[in-house]
């Protein structure tokens, strides 16, 4: 069986394509409609506008930049598109288990293991950082078990952890995050500038067929509705990637994300992260793209099994548990030390009552003694019986209970043998 690759094992909601060298989104078919979108209105300004200007400038065959200007701009706004849709756009790579070293025990919530209460392992769920002299609180992510670094967030469609995460574009069908942010703004402010560019020669050409029918702009409009849809088009689409173009500018000069600016913007939070409107165009435009945290076309290594968590004791904590088998026997040894000391004590009540009276008494009735002595001998066979039993757990509280009454009956049958010795050495005196 061939080795598995990384892309082909990956945990994430990504399509890959050649092999792992292209990353997109779940939802990378949306690219369809946002290709369609750009294409088809610059097909349309080719054929019905800019080919009819190709010799309205007399002058070096001007009118031909126009339509070469079209296409070339065209296909720098689909390479801007490419390069937003198809990297990576910052993931991290998820551990294949918790953070060790931060474990820790809580003890106010505890799990029964086996009979004995044990501390639940916990994780805490956010930590501070320090970001240019400014605490940064992080948050646990438990899909990638890995506490996300300053300004990372987890997408919920791709199911990653993107750093420096902006927005999820459903129009290129990708994360927008730390190394092609720079192409999505691209992108966007293109686009803005392709939109302008078509609607300013449609009504230039509109403006031509004026002049050359001397006729009223609803004349050039009926000569000419490809313009007139163009223009309406373009003038549409502005309002939504003008728009976009014009608040990613604030963005960038503010050095925020769209993630922070609608999360934090009641919050009145201090930006840690502005370093002033020129240092943060440089930092969006003037500095190197990150290399990718992942190779998604390596073999995926052998997970290495690692020992399981220490178990940290605590000797102010009572053991509340343990073997059931050992208990039983404890509680064996503790019934037979109380029946022996019960016996003793009538014993010698016994022995210090005879030598009170003297030795001219008449000899006390020695069997009745042996009875008492052998209530204490029977003890050990009793103890043996019934910690040979107690090794079958079903059994052994019964046993304990058992031994216990038989401690019971023994005691009540020695001080029985010596209360009537007593009333036998009384009657002789």
């Amino acid at each position: 069986m061939a080795a598995e690759r990384v892309y082909e094992a990956w945990k994430g909601s990504n399509k890959f394509l050649f092999g792992g060298r292209l990353i997109f989104g779940p939802d990378a078919r949306s690219l369809i409609v946002t290709l369609l979108l750009i294409i088809v209105p610059v097909i349309v300004f080719c054929v019905f506008v800019a080919r009819h200007l190709r010799h309205e400038f007399s002058s070096y065959n001007a009118g031909y930049a126009i339509l070469v200007m079209a296409v070339l701009f065209n296909i720098y706004v689909l390479i801007l598109l490419f390069l937003t849709s198809s990297r990576d756009p910052g993931v991290i790579p998820r551990n294949l288990h918790p953070p060790e070293e931060e474990f820790r025990y809580d003890t106010s919530v505890s799990v029964d293991i086996g009979g004995r209460q044990t501390p639940s392992l916990q994780f805490p769920r956010s930590k501070e950082v320090m970001v240019n002299g400014h605490p940064v609180r992080v948050k646990y992510c438990d899909t990638c078990m890995l506490y996300r670094p300053p300004r990372c967030s987890h997408c919920s469609i791709c199911n990653n952890c993107v750093e420096r995460f902006d927005h999820h574009c459903p129009w290129v069908g990708q994360c927008i995050g730390l190394r092609n942010y720079r192409y999505f703004f691209l992108f966007v402010s293109s686009a803005t500038i392709l939109c302008i560019y078509v609607f300013s020669i449609s009504a230039f050409y509109i403006k031509v067929l004026m002049d050359q029918y001397h006729g009223t702009v609803w004349r050039a409009m009926k000569e000419s509705p490809a313009s007139v849809i163009l223009m309406a088009y373009c003038f549409i689409s502005l309002w939504f990637v003008g728009g976009l173009t014009g608040f990613h500018l604030y963005l960038i000069g503010s050095n925020q994300t769209t993630y922070e600016n609608f999360r934090y913007r009641a919050d009145n939070r201090i930006n840690v992260y502005n370093r002033g409107c020129l240092n943060n165009f440089m930092e969006v435009f003037c500095t190197k793209v990150k290399p990718s945290r992942n190779n998604f076309r390596a073999f995926v290594q052998e997970e290495v099994p690692r020992p399981p968590p220490p178990i940290i004791s605590r000797e102010s904590e009572p053991d509340q548990g343990g073997d059931p088998r050992s208990k039983v026997e404890d509680d064996l040894d503790i019934g037979e030390d109380l029946l022996k000391i019960s016996q003793r004590r009538n014993i010698e009540e016994i022995d210090e009552d005879i030598r009170s009276r003297g030795s001219n008494g008449p000899p006390h009735n020695t069997s009745e003694v042996d009875s008492v002595l052998g209530s204490d001998r029977r003890a050990p066979t009793i103890r043996a019986e019934a910690r040979h039993s107690s090794e079958e757990r079903s059994e052994s509280w019964e046993i304990a209970s058992e031994v216990l009454a038989n401690s019971n009956v023994t005691e009540s049958r020695g001080y029985a043998a010596s209360k009537e010795v007593r009333q036998k050495l009384g009657g002789s005196f």
